[in-house]
């Protein structure tokens, strides 16, 4: 079956069944995170009670130790696909990513289950650039390629709300490790299918390896990360954090300097020359920031402040990602008619005006008023993701596709951790000093202490009989508005962000691609590298 993918020919008429494949494997990743995080109060449940007696660090490092392999590994895995292989690293990261899985499934214990988290970080971050790599290398034609990378976008957009649902849904008829196991036949279909219709591409010059900017890269990010994770619980000015933050800055500054003086490099700093490549990163970087850090709030709004279930909450952000699938593909006709600056400038105050937006929500808002600006937010970042990620992607040799892949992933993680951690640390802080203005006198010592951290823990206190109850109605009112004005002061802070996205693009990205030829001299004018592995 893969002899015929060794011609050029066969791989290029099946181009739209590798894509169907490629998004496939992208599903079990984008559908990850968001359906573990239902299972979270489940987890925390004692073992008598069907869950593992996880504390609040146990369940933090459940889903960051998978994040912080993640994208500590995403150069890496990129650069070795683009030397030894890409679809030989993603039918690995495939197969890591399903025993990752099943083990995740059946974990005796929280300490276990944070473990092969972070195998199941190995597999996502060998599958994720592998995905986008293929793509590249299999769509020759820039105006195909851009569809392909669209619909690519438009699947990773599919967590938003799949997730919580498929999650609820799952945990109301099964046991917790069923938000695990349910990867399994997805990586199944993947590795099958992959393996009849995925064609084999590598870099032709097939290069020396780089295991010191390999080392410091993983070093780097992978400090980095843990400072940000860590930062909201040990404070930002923190001995442990500062240190963090200094080792991974010095290591980062290691890596570009090694990356610029060595003859075979991992990844080649004149890519960022490029203001395709580089204005490109910088705008996905803030936009994802902005994105997570409001999102991760947004979610904590409609099932702490609005009262929805998981389910519910779910099916509310559904219309979001279902607009980001339907105009990420459609976003490529306005690219070829105004080019990419017009189009992701435009994306970005679209997303701007929807995190302003946020300003207008209230502690009894309605789903109609929430889908809105949801929508109007998946719209925007619709004509953002894919516009961006194309003209990354097409400002490469298609031989360094893996790195070009991993440096676009890269930076939708860091910002994503960035945006969660520094927008989580201004609303626990805004929700501390308006809730103890509203209600810090009114209530005795140990009950107010239960209630001041976050909204969650203030509205479980609330539902919980006992000495909060003739105080209930006052929490539960004080809780919600000190949420919302965080909430406000969050929206206005994404929307500077995202504005301050808006306008680099405007300056620096160009509006059209030049003409590629001087940089694919290298790759041989076929479809695919016939190369099986």
């Amino acid at each position: 079956m893969r002899n015929a993918l060794r011609d050029p020919e066969v791989a290029y008429r099946r181009r739209w069944l590798t894509l169907l494949v490629l998004c496939i494997s992208l599903i079990v990743i984008v559908l990850d995170n968001t359906i573990l995080n239902v299972a979270l109060p489940t987890l925390a449940h004692p073992t008598k009670q069907g869950g593992l007696g996880a504390s609040a660090s146990q369940l933090q490092w459940i889903v960051d130790a998978y994040t912080l392999v993640f994208a500590g590994l995403l150069l890496t895995a990129g650069s070795l696909g683009d030397r030894f292989g890409r679809y030989r690293f993603l039918a690995f990261g495939l197969s890591v990513f399903g025993i990752g899985s099943t083990l995740s499934a059946f974990a005796p214990s929280a300490t276990t289950l944070i473990f092969t988290r972070a195998l199941m970080g190995v597999g996502g971050a060998f599958i994720m650039p592998s995905t986008l790599s293929i793509i590249t290398n299999v769509f020759t034609n820039p105006t195909e390629r851009g569809k392909a990378i669209g619909i690519w976008a438009g699947v990773s957009a599919l967590g938003l709300g799949l997730g919580p649902i498929s999650g609820g849904f799952l945990l109301e008829h099964f046991w917790w490790g069923s938000v695990f196991i349910v990867n399994v036949p997805i990586v199944l279909g993947g590795l099958v299918f992959g393996y009849m219709l995925i064609p084999e591409s590598r870099d032709p010059s097939h290069g020396q390896l780089d295991p010191i900017g390999a080392l410091l890269s993983i070093l780097a990010l992978g400090s980095l990360l843990w400072s940000v994770i860590e930062a909201p619980s040990k404070g930002w000015a923190s001995s442990g954090i500062v240190t963090g933050f200094v080792i991974g800055a010095v290591l980062l500054a290691a890596f570009f300097v090694w990356e610029l003086h060595s003859t075979h490099p991992m990844l080649d700093m004149k890519f960022f020359e490029n203001p395709r490549f580089s204005a490109a990163s910088g705008a996905i970087t803030l936009t994802f920031l902005s994105l997570f850090g409001t999102l991760f709030l947004l979610t904590q709004y409609l099932q702490s402040v609005l009262g929805y279930s998981t389910v519910k909450a779910g099916a509310v952000l559904l219309p979001q990602a279902a607009t980001i699938m339907t105009f990420a593909p459609l976003s490529n006709i306005w690219v070829q008619r105004i080019g990419n600056k017009v189009v992701v400038t435009a994306g970005l105050l679209l997303v701007t005006t929807s995190m302003g937006l946020f300003m207008t929500f209230e502690p009894n808002s309605g789903v109609v008023h929430v889908i809105g600006v949801t929508v109007l937010l998946g719209l925007g970042m619709a004509n953002v993701m894919a516009p961006c990620t194309d003209s990354i992607m097409g400002s490469l040799p298609r031989a360094k596709a893996g790195v070009g892949s991993a440096v676009n992933d890269t930076t939708r993680q860091m910002g994503g951790a960035v945006g969660v951690a520094v927008f989580g640390s201004i609303m626990a802080s805004h929700f501390t000093s308006a809730i103890t203005g509203k209600i810090g006198g009114a209530l005795p010592a140990p009950l107010f202490a239960a209630v001041k951290d976050n909204v969650g823990t203030a509205m479980g206190v609330v539902r919980q009989p006992g000495a909060a109850q003739p105080f209930a109605g006052q929490i539960a009112r004080a809780a919600r508005e000190s949420f919302v004005g965080g909430l406000h002061v969050i929206g206005l802070t994404a929307a500077a962000v995202t504005l301050l996205a808006a306008i680099g693009v405007a300056l620096f990205l160009p509006a059209r691609a030049r003409e590629e030829v001087d940089l694919r001299v290298d790759v041989p004018p076929l479809p695919v590298e016939v190369a099986v592995g």
